[in-house]
C-alpha cells in the first residue's frame, strides 16, 4: 500500500523541515528564513533575547537612564536569582507534563526552618542550611510519590501542599519573623565575589563558549552535515564573549558579581547539562511528549516523575536559602506567589505546559524578563495593581502564542 503524498501545508514537518542532531539518533525541527535554516528552538530563543533587549532599552530611557546603571543592574540580577533557580526545577517538572504549585510555600517553610535552626536552636551555618534543604527535598519526594505511585494529579497534590506547608511554617514560627544572627548566612544573599574572581569566571566562560562551538562544528562534520563558515563560527564565539565581558564589567563597576548570581549560573549550567546531555534528561522530554510511547519504550515513568519532584524540592530549598539570606530574616509569608513567577518564567521562555518542550536557557530568559518587568515598573512608579495586570496579560499572551504554534505544527 503506497503512502499518500503530503498535501497539507500546516501539517507535520516534512523531511526538509527536519535536521539530524549530531551525536544522537534524533531529529530537530528547523524553520526556513529565505536560504537560512534555523532550528525552531533556537529561533524562539533569539526572539526572547530581542524581546529582553527591547524591554531593557525601553526601561532604561523611561527611567532617566537608571535601569542599566551598574547598581540597579546588580539588583536586577539578584532579583532574578531566586526565580531563576526555581524556574530550572519547574522546567523539568513541566517538561514531564506535571506542575508544582507548592514551591512558594516550600520556600517559606525551608527558609523558616533554616532561620529557626540558626536562631532558636543554636545550630551553625552548615547544619542550618542542610536542615532547610533536606526538608524541601523530603517534601518534594512525598509529593512526587503521591503523584507517581498513587496517580493523584500533581495539580491537586501541590495545591494541597501550597496550603499545608504554609500552615506548617506559620505554626512553627508562631507567626513571628525570625531574624538571621549568622553574618555568614546573610552573606549568601547579600555579598559579592571579588572583581578579580569575576574576570577569572569570564575567562573560563569564554573558553567554554569557544570549546563548545568548535566541538559542535566537529560533530556536524563527523555526521556529514553542513558546517558554518569561518565568519559565522567567529560570530558565534564573539557575540557570547562580548555579552560575558559586558556583564562582568557592569557587575564589577558596582561591587562585583553577587553570590546569588553565581549560584544561579552554576545551577543553570547543571540543569542545562542534565536536560540536554544525559539519558535522564532525554527521558523527561519523551515522557512529556508522549507518555504512552515512553512507557512502551521501557522508560520507568514513575521513577522519573519522582526524581523531578525531588530535584524541584532541592532547588526550592536552595532558593529559600538565597531568599532568606537576601532579606536577612524569615517570615511566615515568605515566598508567596513565587510558584506563579517560576511557571510564568518557564512559559514566557518557550516551555509548553502540555509537556515535552522547553529549555533551561529559555526558562532563565523568562525569569530575567519577569524580574526586568518588576524592576522597571517599580522604578517608573507604576501602581502595583497595574503591574499585576501587565504581567498577567503577558503570561496569557505567551501561552496563547504557544498554543497557536502547536496548532500550526
Amino acid at each position: 500500500m503506497t503512502k499518500p503524498e503530503a498535501a497539507i501545508v500546516d501539517g507535520p514537518p516534512t523531511t526538509s523541515d527536519l535536521e539530524p542532531v549530531p551525536g544522537t539518533d534524533a531529529i530537530t525541527p528547523v524553520t526556513r528564513i529565505g536560504k537560512f535554516k534555523i532550528p525552531t528552538d533556537v529561533l524562539r530563543a533569539y526572539t526572547m533575547v530581542f524581546a529582553l533587549i527591547a524591554i531593557w532599552i525601553y526601561f532604561h530611557f523611561s527611567t532617566g537612564q537608571i535601569f542599566l546603571e551598574s547598581r540597579n543592574f546588580s539588583n536586577l540580577m539578584r532579583q532574578t536569582s531566586v526565580t531563576g533557580v526555581l524556574a530550572v526545577g519547574m522546567l523539568m517538572v513541566i517538561v514531564t507534563a506535571q506542575i508544582d504549585l507548592s514551591i512558594g510555600s516550600i520556600v517559606g517553610l525551608a527558609g523558616g526552618i533554616a532561620a529557626i535552626a540558626q536562631g532558636w536552636w543554636g545550630y551553625g551555618l552548615v547544619p542550618s542550611l542542610a536542615a532547610g534543604i533536606a526538608v524541601a527535598i523530603v517534601i518534594g519526594a512525598a509529593q512526587g510519590s503521591l503523584t507517581a505511585y498513587l496517580n493523584i494529579p500533581a495539580f491537586i497534590v501541590t495545591l494541597g501542599g501550597l496550603l499545608a506547608w504554609r500552615g506548617v511554617i506559620l505554626g512553627l514560627s508562631r507567626g513571628e519573623t525570625v531574624p538571621l544572627r549568622l553574618q555568614s548566612f546573610k552573606s549568601i544573599g547579600q555579598n559579592y565575589v571579588d572583581p578579580r574572581a569575576g574576570w577569572i569566571l569570564a575567562a573560563l566562560a569564554i573558553a567554554a563558549v569557544v570549546w563548545m562551538t568548535i566541538a559542535r562544528n566537529r560533530a556536524r562534520r563527523r555526521h556529514h552535515l553542513e558546517v558554518p563558515g569561518l565568519g559565522q563560527t567567529a560570530l558565534r564565539m564573539a557575540l557570547p564573549a562580548a555579552v560575558i565581558l559586558w556583564f562582568i564589567y557592569t557587575m564589577n563597576s558596582y561591587e562585583g558579581v553577587p553570590i546569588p548570581v553565581i549560584i544561579l549560573i552554576a545551577i543553570a549550567l547543571a540543569g542545562a547539562f542534565l536536560t540536554q546531555n544525559t539519558t535522564f534528561g532525554r527521558y523527561l522530554y519523551a515522557i512529556g511528549g508522549n507518555p504512552d510511547a515512553a512507557r512502551l519504550s521501557g522508560i520507568n515513568i514513575r521513577k522519573h516523575i519522582l526524581a523531578v519532584f525531588c530535584i524541584m524540592g532541592g532547588l526550592a530549598g536552595v532558593a529559600s536559602i538565597i531568599y532568606t539570606a537576601r532579606v536577612g530574616s524569615a517570615s511566615p509569608d515568605a515566598g508567596t506567589l513565587l510558584e506563579l513567577d517560576a511557571i510564568a518564567a518557564c512559559v514566557i521562555g518557550g516551555t509548553s505546559l502540555m509537556g515535552g518542550r522547553g529549555t533551561v536557557f529559555g526558562a532563565i530568559l523568562g525569569a530575567l524578563i519577569m524580574a526586568s518587568l518588576d524592576n522597571g515598573m517599580s522604578l517608573m512608579r507604576v501602581q502595583p495593581y497595574s503591574q499585576m495586570i501587565i504581567k498577567g496579560a503577558i503570561l496569557v499572551a505567551a501561552v496563547g502564542l504557544d498554543m497557536a504554534g502547536r496548532n500550526r505544527s
